[in-house]
């Protein structure tokens, strides 16, 4: 834009003792001369074009009357299926100790994270729930330890923590599982306030290998959602680590943060710096690299030079169907990151290149950095578009971007797909995709909790303690993509929690899938999923020998009905937490399949048989 002229500028560039005003006027009647016999001749030009080119007369119009074609949306219910809290019944005693003793210290709210996995190789999900502990100031002596639990294969759980040698005691955050070394037994990786642990599974017995592995991380870090994936292709599981914010009790102290009325209380991260990421590529023998500087996951302000992350969640997922896994990071108060991986640079290691601004995907609908927490990723709509959806703050709604046609362009369309309002009021961490009506659409879930004990206090329209919300997926030609279930026909779901991590497994082997929830300072809950509407499903295992045995990252692809569903193997999902390995397909009345197709991480593409419906198939690459 040009910058607009002094009064005593001179208009143009000649000094000011040659300019002549006298030149003006006489310009000034030449040019009106010109512009008046211009205009005659174009007034003549377009008179001679009307006459030579107007279409011949035509008969008065007559009105038709014809019926207004019927709307292809149309309000739906859905179907009736009841969760219920199985817990107690089921073994699990499991309650998380956050160490809060009055002081209000900001770890203490943010919760703990769960982790289904199989580690004992008999086929079935156990479970593991991430434990917090006394503060080393403290003098009450409370001790906790993370648990984890042996599925009997029916649904029944046995406290196998001392003997299987990993009942951690640390404060604990998050979890993350993966074949570390490739030995076909998963291991297991804790984020924490402080140093972070890895336990290497042994045949059934685990071992802590942090050290030796170098991924305690910084001392003074507090560490959150962490994932396993092949960043590099290279055929093992490197680690990304989120890390929230520069935490200590004196920082949390010095900005003693309180509510009028209420007195000292949990505050947002907003009083706190950022800051980075760790990114460890896996050196192939159990042992990991820190490249978080190289490869370009470590984002500074452009203007502090302070770091920016205060990373809550992230989605590991190939965003642009390249092979290359792509980041995306929620951030709690700052913009969202999202890293695309560009591969292998000229130093030998993989690099990544913040692009969450071009995307689409930095900010909320209103171009402003929301208080994001958990988050997933899926093809929910069982087409070529991609979605996120992430948890955020109290009155933020859930963020869901989708891709706009392309995959580099995100919008969010929570309001238009009925998630956003439903969700405006809940604060909401765990959020997970999954199936839970086996019809092959994927379904919404949130775990929701505030984190100030007394927020009813100075907001009435909050609690403390929140239900989950449930969201239908209702399919193509609906008025919306989802519709809030109501938890009254819901079950045991409809019980208000200090909502935080969420994760889905089929604990019984009835085909459905069942969910754990875990709470802050509260007992987690295991919720049985009791659908019985009839529908076929199809469960999948991937197991590459040669490779990555778990295949994280892999793509299965089947089509029933003239309509193709999209899995990606990925346990990381949700906050701080894991989901089971297995990919499940709901086919609803579908009896057949028409195709099924496995994309190995490698890029290898594997055509499937006729399997048999409503099983668990162990699928081996090449077999």
């Amino acid at each position: 834009m040009k910058a607009p002229m002094n009064e005593d500028q001179a208009p143009h560039d000649r000094p000011d003792d040659e300019y002549v005003p006298e030149d003006d006027a006489i310009i000034g009647v030449y040019f009106r001369r010109s512009l008046l016999v211009a205009v005659v001749l174009a007034a003549l030009g377009a008179a001679a074009y009307f006459l030579a080119s107007r279409p011949p007369e035509q008969p008065p119009e007559v009105a038709i009357e014809a019926a207004a074609p019927e709307a292809v949306a149309r309000e739906v219910t859905p179907p009736e299926v009841r969760f219920a809290d199985v817990t107690r019944e089921a073994g699990i005693d499991f309650v998380h100790w956050n160490g809060a003793e009055g002081e209000k210290l900001l770890p203490e709210t943010m919760g703990s994270g769960s982790a289904f996995l199989d580690y004992d190789n008999d086929g079935d999900q156990d479970l593991l729930l991430v434990n917090s502990a006394s503060w080393p100031h403290s003098a009450s002596g409370k001790s906790a330890a993370t648990a984890l639990y042996r599925n009997d294969g029916r649904g029944r759980f046995e406290d196998v923590s001392r003997e299987s040698g990993i009942d951690l005691a640390a404060y604990a955050t998050g979890v993350a599982v993966g074949d570390v070394d490739n030995d076909g037994w998963v291991d297991v990786f804790f984020t924490a306030v402080g140093p972070n642990h890895l336990f290497m599974n042994r045949r059934g017995r685990f071992e802590e290998a942090t050290a030796a592995a170098g991924v305690a991380g910084e001392e003074a870090e507090w560490s959150t959602s962490a994932g396993f994936f092949d960043a590099d292709r290279d055929g093992d599981l490197d680690l990304f680590v989120c890390n929230y914010v520069r935490w200590s009790r004196a920082i949390d102290q010095q900005v003693d943060y309180r509510l009028t009325g209420v007195g000292r209380a949990y505050g947002p991260p907003v009083n706190y710096e950022g800051t980075f990421p760790y990114f460890y590529p896996n050196r192939g023998d159990g042992t990991f690299a820190d490249a978080s500087q190289a490869s370009g996951v470590r984002v500074r302000n452009d203007v502090t030079g302070v770091p920016v992350a205060k990373a809550l969640g992230l989605a590991p997922v190939d965003v642009d169907g390249d092979g290359w896994i792509d980041v995306l990071v929620a951030n709690d108060t700052v913009r969202n990151f999202f890293f695309h991986n560009r591969g292998i640079g000229a130093d030998g290691v993989v690099t990544f290149q913040e692009t969450a601004e071009l995307y689409g995907l930095a900010y909320g609908r209103e171009g402003e950095a929301t208080g994001a927490m958990g988050i997933d990723s899926a093809h929910f709509r069982n087409d070529a578009d991609l979605g996120f959806a992430i948890g955020n703050f109290a009155n933020e709604m859930t963020s869901l971007y989708i891709t706009q046609g392309e995959a580099t362009l995100f919008a969010d369309e929570a309001i238009t797909e009925g998630i956003g309002a439903p969700s405006r009021t809940m604060l909401s961490f765990g959020v997970l995709f999954f199936d839970y009506d086996l019809d092959g659409r994927e379904d919404v879930l949130q775990a929701n909790g505030h984190l100030e004990t007394e927020i009813g206090a100075v907001d009435p329209s909050q609690t403390y303690e929140q239900a989950p919300q449930l969201f239908w997926n209702a399919g193509p030609g609906q008025r919306q993509g989802f519709v809030a279930v109501d938890l009254a026909a819901a079950g045991d779901l409809a019980r208000p929690l200090v909502g935080r991590g969420g994760s889905f497994a089929d604990v019984d082997g009835d085909g459905d899938l069942d969910v754990v929830l875990t709470q802050a300072g509260r007992a987690a809950v295991l919720l049985a999923n009791e659908q019985r509407l009839g529908h076929h499903w199809l469960r999948l295992r991937l197991v590459d020998p040669g490779s990555q045995r778990d295949a994280i990252g892999a793509w299965v692809e089947l089509t029933a009905g003239g309509v193709t569903q999209r899995r990606q193997v990925m346990p990381t999902r949700g906050y701080q937490s894991q989901s089971e390995l297995p990919v499940t397909f709901g086919l609803g009345e579908n009896d057949a399949v028409e195709a099924l197709t496995v994309t190995w991480p490698d890029g290898t593409v594997q055509e499937l048989g006729d399997l048999e419906l409503d099983r668990l198939h162990v699928i081996e690459k090449g077999a």
